[in-house]
């Protein structure tokens, strides 16, 4: 593809959908008929830097309608926002949803990550390629975690086309796409090829097997409210929460948050009241609210639940959060390949600004607040904050270096809080129990529940709710452990492996780094020893080597070289095993010391633990 302003010219479908998104083109210079606009006029300086931000919307309204994304339609982008069309390449080719290349309307993506791979997603993915050859008019990818995990092996069937993309203001669209799980070839081919006669996905509640329990802190309202009905919300308890906010202030807000122990959900577990101090604090304005929906965690699908099946707690969350910290606009970052957590989370944010909940003056009490939703495309490292960041932005999602920190300088450099799903709906027990009563639920160090996201050999996977300091053979008890039981990620890709004697470890933050690994964003596989460790070791280190974003140097190669050497061992093709774990070891620990993002500082220890705490090559 040509780096250039090119020659190539958009098909009209391709101009409208970015004019759909973007409004008609204001000159000549920005693609408008030179009978309709002025060519010598040319949207610049300030308005055109402040629309950069519009590029990954636009991206995907191309990707949308058309299903692939052409030099033409890139080029005709790129007029309207005036972004070098160099740097729109490489933002395009930076996510894997995307294509640069002709494809098919349709895309039949198969889950081949650690819980459809050990219940049969290789197997699923033969037989989808082998029935839906060139001329099906299906393409058939292998995808890395689709957030599923309770339904392995799972599939996610996307058609594009006029009917399937709806570009909104935010970026937003509505998608016609069919999610079969668990999944079984008839079932998958048959959505591929009709995905408007493919079955519904079932509720969310049924991906939590402790509900309907009022008793949940969290997941009380999953199964039991209508995740449409704001009425029925707000009858089972919705907006008390902000009520109370709004009688203690922002400062009140802040420091019943931080009495309460709130730590963050996404696995860092940084104290939410003191980031939320941080930023109330700046004085350089406006201050931004980031939602962290992008949970690309192998094994996470917390956050989903939520979204799907109590959208408007979320909605909630996200203005009291912007209430104390000051922000007036907030961005809900969603993963892309969550359709129906898209459509639910578009309607909860519509409704609230229809009946006074977002908008000029929530509850009449003269605060403003607005949400955009902004879809991510398939980059694991976009769950980093400033990765996400840049994502927005319209750039590259890669990580920054820190200092700054998001609190000073965040998104636009502004300061920015960001927080992931599950640490935002925490903050609505915190308000409506108290701090006090909230922090005496859990231990000491980790106070309140923790939602758990159960997959594997286990009987009941799904989203469980307990409180921190339960013991890991308590919640697989309540799962239903199979016989066999091999081992346990904890943490995902990212965590470590605990064996079968372990399972008395305490499920808090605290408890699990003094075993030697990490409770991460709550992630708990389970294995029984009909599941090769060699082979999952070796997708977890292919996983890694995909998602690297290739900024920096110990990363970049680090992936590819701890690949290579389980690819050795596994195959038996290296002479010396104990070189290749010796190898394993050194570039490990650089990967941890000197990678810039948690990505390239954690991509070792899964494969550590699984060396030194289960012998995998023993």
């Amino acid at each position: 593809m040509d780096l250039r302003f090119g020659r190539s010219k958009p098909t009209d479908e391709e101009r409208a959908a970015v004019d759909a998104l973007l409004g008609p083109p204001e000159s000549s210079w920005e693609g408008a008929d030179r009978s309709d606009a002025d060519l010598r006029w040319a949207r610049g300086g300030r308005a055109a830097r402040d629309r950069r931000d519009l590029l990954l919307p636009g991206l995907h309204a191309l990707n949308d309608r058309v299903g692939w994304i052409s030099e033409g339609g890139l080029d005709y982008l790129c007029r309207r926002l005036t972004v070098p069309p160099s740097e729109a390449y490489g933002v395009a080719t930076f996510y894997s949803m995307f294509s640069v290349r002709p494809r098919p309307a349709t895309v039949l993506h198969v889950c081949t990550d650690l819980a459809c791979a050990a219940a049969g997603a290789p197997r699923l993915c033969e037989a989808a390629e082998a029935r839906l050859g060139p001329e099906s008019g299906v393409t058939v990818e292998r995808s890395p975690c689709l957030g599923l995990c309770e339904r392995a092996p799972a599939a996610l069937v996307v058609r594009a086309g006029e009917d399937a993309a709806g570009a909104t203001a935010g970026g937003g669209v509505t998608r016609a796409a069919a999610v079969s799980a668990p999944a079984a070839p008839d079932a998958v081919v048959r959505a591929a090829l009709a995905p408007e006669n493919a079955p519904e996905e079932p509720p969310a509640a049924l991906a939590v097997p402790q509900a309907p329990d009022p008793g949940l802190l969290l997941l009380g309202r999953v199964g039991t409210v209508d995740p449409a009905d704001l009425d029925d919300y707000r009858a089972h308890g919705g907006y008390t929460a902000l009520r109370r906010a709004f009688a203690l202030g922002p400062a009140g807000v802040i420091r019943e948050v931080t009495d309460s122990g709130l730590l963050g959900r996404g696995g860092a577990a940084f104290p939410t009241g003191r980031k939320w101090q941080a930023t109330a604090s700046q004085p350089d304005h406006p201050h931004y609210l980031v939602c962290n929906a992008d949970e690309s965690e192998p094994g996470t699908f917390k956050d989903r639940v939520l979204m799907e099946g109590d959208p408007y707690a979320l909605v909630e969350a996200m203005t009291i959060a912007a209430y104390a910290t000051g922000a007036r606009h907030g961005y809900l970052y969603l993963r892309g390949e969550y359709p129906r957590a898209l459509v639910r989370m578009e309607h909860a944010i519509a409704q609230a600004r229809a009946r006074g909940l977002l908008g000029d003056d929530v509850l009449g009490q003269g605060f403003s607040f607005d949400i955009e939703i902004r879809r991510g495309a398939g980059a694991y490292i976009c769950g980093e904050e400033t990765a996400l960041f840049n994502s927005i932005e319209g750039f590259r999602g890669e990580p920054r270096s820190k200092p700054p920190f998001p609190v000073e300088k965040g998104l636009f450099g502004k300061p920015t809080v960001a927080n992931n799903v599950e640490t935002l709906v925490n903050v609505l027990p915190v308000l409506t129990l108290g701090a006090q009563a909230y922090a005496a639920i859990g231990t000491g160090a980790s106070t309140g529940p923790k939602l758990f996201c159960v997959s594997g050999s286990v009987d009941r996977p799904g989203i469980y709710e307990l409180p921190f300091g339960a013991t890991l053979g308590e919640l697989l008890t309540l799962a239903g452990v199979r016989d066999g039981l091999r081992a346990v990620l904890l943490g995902g890709a990212a965590g470590g492996f605990v064996r079968p004697d372990e399972l008395d470890i305490p499920l808090t933050f605290e408890g699990t780094r003094e075993a030697g690994t990490t409770l991460g964003s709550g992630v708990v596989m389970a294995f029984n020893d009909t599941v090769p460790l060699p082979r999952l070791l070796l997708r977890i280190a292919e996983f890694f080597r995909d998602e690297s974003c290739g900024q920096c140097v110990p990363c970049r190669v680090g992936t590819v070289r701890q690949e290579e050497a389980l690819h050795r061992i596994a195959e038996r093709t290296g002479a010396d095993a104990a070189a290749d774990i010796t190898l394993l070891r050194e570039v490990g620990r650089a990967m941890r010391d000197a990678s810039i993002c948690g990505l390239g500082q954690t991509a070792w220890n899964a494969v550590e633990s699984a060396i030194d705490r289960l012998g995998a090559y023993e």
